[in-house]
């Protein structure tokens, strides 16, 4: 695979938060867990992830 640019949400700056970072490929959203850099990954196509943004914006968690 090759290098992805992993980033962080602007909402996990505090330290110590529980946050998970995505990286974007053509065609593919990856998204890991910021504490285990070095762990899997999931992968997902635009779309999918769109939805899941959408329900995650109107959610309240």
């Amino acid at each position: 695979m090759t290098h992805l640019a992993w980033f962080k949400s602007s909402h996990s700056s505090n330290e110590g938060a529980q946050c998970v970072e995505v990286a974007e490929t053509p065609g593919t959203i990856h998204v890991r867990d910021s504490k285990d850099q070095t762990g899997p990954h999931l992968t997902f196509e635009p779309a999918a992830w769109q939805a899941f943004i959408n329900f995650a914006a109107t959610t309240d968690l």
